[in-house]
Order: structure tokens, then C-alpha cells, then sequence
């Protein structure tokens, strides 16, 4: 018999919807899994129960009066620590909002919980979002829950290991150089960094503007879609945010071309994660697809431009954390002058990793070296763009690998800053050019854990990535795969 926690986010949404599980029932299972498991695996800074069952009471009320709601209603989410949830702590992992609660939320979450969405907490990640591990956060590195000898990846694998752990049945988190997608491959799940654009960062606390984007996190792409569907679209506080037509349909693969950079088998990719590629694109051909090599350079170059423009946009977006306004305050208030007052805030409230990137985009943004570095950047960020629109003319989607590697053990991230940064040679490109990108399950390695794929395509193909994810999916069964054990060691 399938759990409820076994469920699909759009299977437990018609589950209850047809009132064969209640809404608060669903919320006693997942509150349920957080206390059985959570202590292991660790994707969860806060757990709002009380405020969970008060709208789960309510979205019950509605439909056991007749009224049709969206196809998620009652089925509880987690949303990422450094996305603003009116009246729920949002901390972004730092010590530095440790005890902030926003008097607002943020534009996805208003849509969310307008469709009867029920947040149920909020997702650990690195702090502010700055690393590729999450072992930079002030609460402690999230755990895979395919095996706890690893993490789950990812500055926000909070999400994914909520998700993966049955906790919850989808997340919200966001991506600002490959970070959702990391994670989503490292626990086995799908997940969609959206066009730029096409989704409200109103509300998001800022970690690079130009990168950064809201997207879900699910078991299929067929949840992730739903989540769309909810989410996407212009909002008046988001000058970035455009109309979208977005209307996933199933589609015929016949005709579909899938480019394959040939320069994405890299020497340093594990061999395992190169087959499982391989045959994916293998499965799409089964099902009509036509997969033609392409030229696509990843070389070191658009990491480089991603690593720069990320750390100088960090830095003057963290610079208003300066314990006056908001954030943390230190114990002892007696300084000699406001500088000295704003060095030790800043000291004690950010980590030394965030303190290492916030120095580096200082430098990168300072006189002598804007030009030489930030300015030099920004011309290859261009050029990554026109590179990948130059290899989406000859095709309708790109085909690569997520990461080099499945999911890495701890201690081996933060204080490596470049290699840390070269982790993402496969995911940065569709940051710096706002392009889609889908992340889907493809397979396990040697020691059981995860592998992924990602689909890339042109502005604002975001549906047809998803109505392609649905169709591999409805041919494979690598997202219904869960964890064999979790919260044990293996």
C-alpha cells in the first residue's frame, strides 16, 4: 500500500481534492516524517505547525462545502530560508537574521497560499545562498537522505532533502549558478531554474539580483508544471518579471531536435554519470526525439565571469546588513565610531566563507580592478549567451549533465572557493544567459546515490522542458525511486 508520503504533490492534491485523505491529515504526516527524520538529515531551520493546521483546517472547510479549488490545494510545501514568509522566521541560514520574521511575503508565496498551499516550514541552505555545499550554514550542512555519509548539495539542499525524505511533497527554492539543480540531481528529484524573469523575486532575499531565480522542486516534472502554473507571471513589484504564455501540454517528441555538446564528457566526469546521460538521451530517442551533436564551449571562461558577477552583486547586496537597519547586533553595543560598530556586526554575524565572497566582490567592484575584473566578466557573460543561443538555433533543447560528480561528502566545499565554483561548469551558462533549465533523475551510481540530467532551452521554453520532462518520465521510473533507508547510515 502507498504511503501518503509516497505520493506525487498533484497525486496527494487529488487525493484530497476527492476527500479521500484531509487536508489536516496530510499535515499530521508530514509534521509526522519531520520528527522521525529530520534530526538525521537536517533540511529544516523551522517547522510551522501550528499556523500549517490553522490553514489546513480551513482549506478543508472549503472543500467539504462543495468549493473547487486548484489542484494543490491542502498539500503542505517548504519554501527556502531566504525566501520571506510573513510571520515565519526567515533567517537565510545566517547568523545574521537569525531571529528576523518578515512582515510580508514574498510574491510566490502570496500565490501559493492564495491556491491553497499550506507552508509548512522553511529549508536550511548555505548561508545566503553563497555556497555550493550548504555546509556553510549557521544551523549545520543538510544530509542526503540516499545516504548520510553525503550531502544533499547544492547552497539550497534544504529543499531537495525535504522532499527526497517525504517530509513534504514539493519545495520553492532558488537558483542563482546551478544550486536547485545540484541538489534536485544529488537527491533524485526534478527541479526547473525558470527563464529569468518569468517568476517574481519579490521577496527573495537578494544573493546575486542579475542570477537569481525562484523555481520548484518536486518528484516529477509534472509537479514542478503545476507549481508553475501557480507561480509564473508579471508582478507589479518585480520590474524584471515579464508575461509568459505558459501552458504545459503533452507533446510528440517526433521532429523534436535535442542537441548533445560532445564537450560536456569531460575527463573529470565520473563515468557512471556520462552512461546514465547517455542512455537518457537514448530513452528521448526511443521516444521520437532526433539527438545531433552540437558545439558548446563550457569552458572554465563562463564559471570564471559566473563566480566574479556573483561575488561583486553578493557583496553590495549584503552590504546593508549592518546591525542599524536590521540583522544582528552584538552583544556588547560600546564601539569606538559607527565603522568599528559595522566591522564588528559584520564579524560576528557573517560566516567566514560569506565574509570571504563578500571581500572578493569588494575588491572585484573596487577602483583599479572594476575594469580589469567585474567589466571583463560581464563581456564573457555575453559571449556565454550568444554561445548558447548559437547551439539552441541548431536545435530545440540542450542535453547535458547536472554536475561532474553525484553527491559530495562533508568537508569538501566551503573553504575551496574554486573548485567549489568549477562544480558548476554545467549549470552557470543558464544563469548568466536567463535561459530555462530542467533537471531530471536518470539513474543511481555505484554507491546508490542519484544522478541527473538537465534540459536546456530558449527564453521562455519553460513549458515545452516540461512537457518534454513529462514525456521521459512517463517512459521511466528513475523519479519514483526513493530513498532505500532514510535517516541511516550506509
Amino acid at each position: 500500500m502507498t504511503q501518503i508520503h509516497e505520493l506525487g504533490a498533484l497525486e496527494l492534491g487529488k487525493k484530497i481534492a476527492d476527500r479521500e485523505i484531509s487536508a489536516p491529515e496530510a499535515v499530521r504526516h508530514a509534521l509526522g516524517r519531520m520528527d522521525l527524520l529530520d534530526s538525521t538529515v537536517n533540511a529544516l531551520i523551522t517547522i510551522s505547525g501550528r499556523s500549517a493546521y490553522q490553514q489546513a483546517k480551513a482549506i478543508q472547510k472549503r472543500l467539504d462545502a462543495g468549493e473547487k479549488l486548484p489542484p494543490l490545494a491542502g498539500v503542505p510545501l517548504a519554501v527556502q530560508d531566504n525566501i520571506s514568509t510573513k510571520d515565519i522566521l526567515t533567517t537565510c541560514a545566517s547568523r545574521m537574521l537569525h531571529n528576523y520574521v518578515p512582515p510580508f511575503s514574498a510574491t510566490v508565496i502570496d500565490r501559493l497560499v492564495a491556491a491553497g498551499g499550506i507552508v509548512i516550514g522553511k529549508t536550511n541552505l548555505g548561508e545566503f545562498a553563497m555556497d555550493g555545499t550548504n555546509e556553510t550554514s549557521h544551523f549545520g550542512p543538510v544530509l542526503n537522505p540516499w545516504s548520510t555519509d553525503h550531502l544533499a548539495g547544492g547552497s539550497g539542499g534544504g529543499c531537495a532533502a525535504a522532499v527526497a525524505a517525504g517530509e513534504v511533497w514539493y519545495a520553492l527554492g532558488s537558483d542563482t549558478g546551478g544550486s536547485l539543480r545540484h541538489s534536485c540531481s544529488h537527491c533524485g528529484l526534478t527541479g526547473l531554474k525558470p527563464t529569468y524573469g518569468s517568476v517574481s523575486r519579490y521577496g527573495l532575499v537578494a544573493n546575486a539580483s542579475s542570477l537569481d531565480q525562484i523555481g520548484p522542486v518536486a518528484e516529477s516534472a509534472a509537479d514542478c508544471a503545476a507549481v508553475m502554473a501557480l507561480i509564473a507571471g508579471p508582478d507589479p513589484k518585480d520590474s524584471t518579471t515579464q508575461p509568459m504564455e505558459f501552458k504545459p501540454e503533452p507533446v510528440n517528441l517526433n521532429g523534436l531536435v535535442i542537441g548533445l555538446p560532445e564537450e560536456c564528457f569531460l575527463p573529470d566526469l565520473q563515468p557512471e554519470i556520462g552512461k546514465a546521460v547517455q542512455a537518457a538521451a537514448h530513452q528521448l530517442a526511443v521516444l521520437g526525439a532526433r539527438i545531433e551533436p552540437v558545439a558548446l564551449s563550457l569552458g572554465e571562461e563562463a564559471v570564471a565571469a559566473y563566480c566574479l558577477i556573483a561575488a561583486a552583486e553578493a557583496s553590495a547586496n549584503l552590504a546593508r546588513f549592518d546591525g542599524i537597519q536590521y540583522g544582528y547586533r552584538p552583544a556588547d553595543p560600546k564601539h569606538d565610531d559607527l565603522s568599528d560598530y559595522y566591522c564588528h556586526t559584520r564579524q560576528q554575524g557573517f560566516g567566514a566563507a560569506a565574509r570571504r565572497w563578500i571581500m572578493l566582490g569588494t575588491l572585484i567592484l573596487s577602483a583599479g580592478y572594476y575594469d580589469r575584473y567585474y567589466l571583463q566578466a560581464s563581456k564573457a557573460r555575453r559571449l556565454v549567451k550568444e554561445n548558447l543561443q548559437k547551439a539552441l538555433a541548431q536545435c530545440d533543447l540542450l542535453l547535458t549533465p547536472v554536475a561532474p560528480s553525484t553527491a559530495p561528502r562533508p568537508g569538501a566545499g566551503p573553504d575551496d572557493l574554486y573548485n567549489t565554483c568549477l562544480a558548476n561548469i554545467f549549470t552557470v551558462s543558464a544563469n548568466l544567459s536567463g535561459f530555462p533549465a530542467l533537471v531530471l533523475p536518470c539513474g543511481l551510481d555505484h554507491c546508490n546515490l542519484p544522478i541527473g540530467f538537465q534540459l536546456i532551452g530558449s527564453a521562455f521554453s519553460d513549458s515545452l522542458l516540461l512537457s518534454v520532462g513529462t514525456a521521459y518520465q512517463e517512459a521511466t521510473a528513475f523519479h519514483q525511486l526513493r530513498p532505500p533507508h532514510v535517516g541511516e547510515k550506509t
